[in-house]
């Protein structure tokens, strides 16, 4: 049953939410509807709540009013009537740590993409953007936030770049970021990556942390424990998405650090963590993406995936919802959201069950979201065009010299952004190292892409599977410089040059032909195009890259995760070959004797 007028733009919103501005009138109008002495401007009708304090399903209408829930646990008559018998009533989703640019779709397509999934809150880092395009890349997300249906919030970054052992196309410093701190959409500090620079209290670290002192600052400290994790979260920072273990996570939990439970394309913690999905625990955990691509979204889902994978894997339904949704709410002090209660803000989720967790209907800010409620919103013109300012390559390029003895190798595991460090001896001949696919070892480059230096470092990578040909992107965490993996030093070039011409994107290559491709304009990162464009590219793409060898299910964003100098053990940046747990640089990569380098 649909009766009246259906809510498409709301009706008299009584609260500006991001700017916390109440209207009286409506206000006053919202207060009279839940006390039933008006009727309300949509209620849906024969539902059952779903009590995220008791854990109850409770049969009751729910009354909305505007953006606001007024009368819940009764009976409504409504202005707009849904009838939503049979099925349950759950706050909207939060994810509460993503990069909308991993999506490779802009931040209204990404809406587009993931709210039908019921997600009517994303907590993003544009720090990707601001990598490539600085402060520009901001403000770029902060006005695509203005304009979009969904609440997306946006921590400012804390890493551009995010060390000092990589180029990247920006530098933010504190002061580039003090003017943003109290724009409207800003939560706070994003995921502060350099780690060791926290636990050495570095000076650009400690200015930044210090600005941010009493606001909410995001952690990043993959396998940090013991009195390290005490250092860095004396700093004042609070959350964890890299915890990929029970005793991890529960040594976090106990300094009193949240901990964000990830399932992505690439990372894939869930599983392992789903014990941790507890009513005791509740309270200190939520649910992020951290991310996964338009592909993946419509194969499995997005947050609504996680909620019934986790309930699959034993977690208790209580908990999984509360940490979908009021827990991540409270963590990040979003104090108008996560029950379905009444003065709560309208962000609803209608689902047949809570077990399989699929979205029929879906509410934000009280407003019914369809394919109509997107032609709303004012779009965001394209940035970052033209800015993949490398240098065309050639085979050469990719030589490594050495006597292969000895040869550090990047270590690939499936489902996971950690990497292991190997040493293994590969072929040689007149000083030239080559790779060895009996080993599973092939080359991996990464040219810099930001007309800063030219820098281009090559050195091997095992996991791939690669058997010919070459995979190379642009989206390279987090300074975005040009990545490629391959057998063939010439396949290499071909890619490599491919994306130079593109401004950006994926490209597989084999026997110098090009295999698919994939653009990504805006600043080398997100299509220009729907994420239905996007989704139906990413198959040919795969199919491609499996064609090479690959067993890998996302061989893309895992060679996205290659140069990023912030997760252990061995990464490879535009400068070199990186030892993480050092924080620094690797000597002889290709096995060069030191006294001879």
């Amino acid at each position: 049953m649909l009766s009246g007028s259906c809510l498409v733009a709301g009706v008299g919103n009584l609260f500006d939410w991001t700017a916390n501005v109440f209207n009286k009138t409506a206000l006053r109008s919202a207060i009279a509807q839940g006390a039933g002495r008006e009727p309300a401007d949509l209620v849906l009708k024969g539902g059952t709540i779903f009590d995220l304090v008791t854990g109850e399903l409770v049969p009751s209408d729910v009354a909305i009013a505007g953006d606001r829930i007024v009368g819940t646990r009764g009976t409504y008559q409504g202005k707009t009537e849904i009838n939503v018998t049979g099925q349950i009533i759950v706050p909207g989703f939060i994810d509460t740590h993503l990069h909308v640019e991993s999506s490779l779709v802009t931040p209204q397509e990404f809406e587009r993409c993931v709210l039908p999934h019921g997600v009517t809150t994303a907590i993003c880092d544009p720090h990707e953007i601001a990598n490539v395009l600085g402060a520009e890349g901001i403000r770029y997300f902060l006005l695509s936030a203005e304009n979009m249906i969904m609440d997306l919030r946006v921590q400012l970054s804390s890493c551009v770049p995010a060390t000092h052992l990589e180029t990247s196309g920006a530098r933010l410093t504190a002061a580039d970021l003090a003017p943003f701190i109290y724009h409207k959409k800003v939560l706070g500090l994003a995921e502060f990556m350099n780690f060791p620079g926290v636990i050495n209290a570095d000076n650009d670290c400690l200015e930044k942390l210090a600005l941010f002192q009493g606001k909410h600052i995001d952690g990043h400290a993959p396998l940090v424990t013991g009195n390290d994790l005490n250092a860095y979260l004396t700093a004042g920072i609070r959350t964890d998405h890299e915890t990929t273990s029970m005793p991890e996570a529960l040594e976090k939990l106990s300094k009193g650090m949240q901990i964000l439970i990830r399932e992505g394309s690439v990372s894939k913690d869930l599983r392992n963590l789903a014990a941790l999905i507890t009513e005791r625990h509740s309270p200190y955990i939520a649910l992020c993406t951290d991310d996964r691509n338009p592909l993946d979204i419509a194969d499995e889902g997005h947050i609504d995936f996680m909620i019934r994978t986790a309930i699959r894997s034993g977690a208790q339904p209580l908990a999984t919802y509360r940490a979908a949704s009021i827990s991540a709410a409270r963590i990040f002090g979003l104090r108008d959201r996560g029950l379905v209660a009444p003065g709560w803000r309208a962000d609803l989720c209608i689902i047949d069950s809570l077990e399989s967790c699929k979205v029929g209907k879906v509410f934000a800010a009280g407003r019914l979201v369809t394919d109509k409620i997107f032609e709303t919103r004012k779009i965001m013109p394209p940035v970052g065009l033209k800015s993949v300012k490398a240098t065309p390559v050639s085979e050469m390029n990719f030589i490594v010299r050495g006597t292969g003895n000895s040869v550090p190798v990047i270590g690939v595991t499936p489902g996971r952004i950690i990497t292991q460090k190997f040493r293994r001896n590969l072929p040689c001949s007149n000083g030239i190292v080559g790779h060895d696919t009996k080993q599973d070892v092939i080359k991996v480059a990464v040219v810099e892409r930001h007309g800063v230096n030219g820098n281009i470092n090559t050195g091997f990578v095992s996991g791939f599977g690669l058997l010919s040909g070459a995979i190379a992107s642009t989206v390279g965490h987090d300074c975005h410089n040009i990545t490629v993996i391959g057998v063939s030093e010439a396949d290499m070039a071909i890619a490599v040059n491919r994306l130079i011409a593109l401004d950006g994107g994926f490209v597989v290559v084999r026997n110098g032909e090009i295999l698919s491709e994939l653009a990504l304009p805006i600043a080398g990162l997100m299509s220009d195009k729907t994420f239905e464009a996007v989704r139906l590219a990413l198959s040919p793409l795969r199919l491609a890259a499996r064609s090479l060898g690959t067993k890998l299910a996302e061989p893309f964003l895992q060679v996205a995760f290659l140069p990023l100098p912030v997760i252990p053990h061995l990464k490879i940046t535009d400068r070199g070959i990186v030892d993480v747990e050092k924080f620094d640089f690797v000597e002889n990569p290709g096995g060069i004797p030191a006294e001879t380098t």
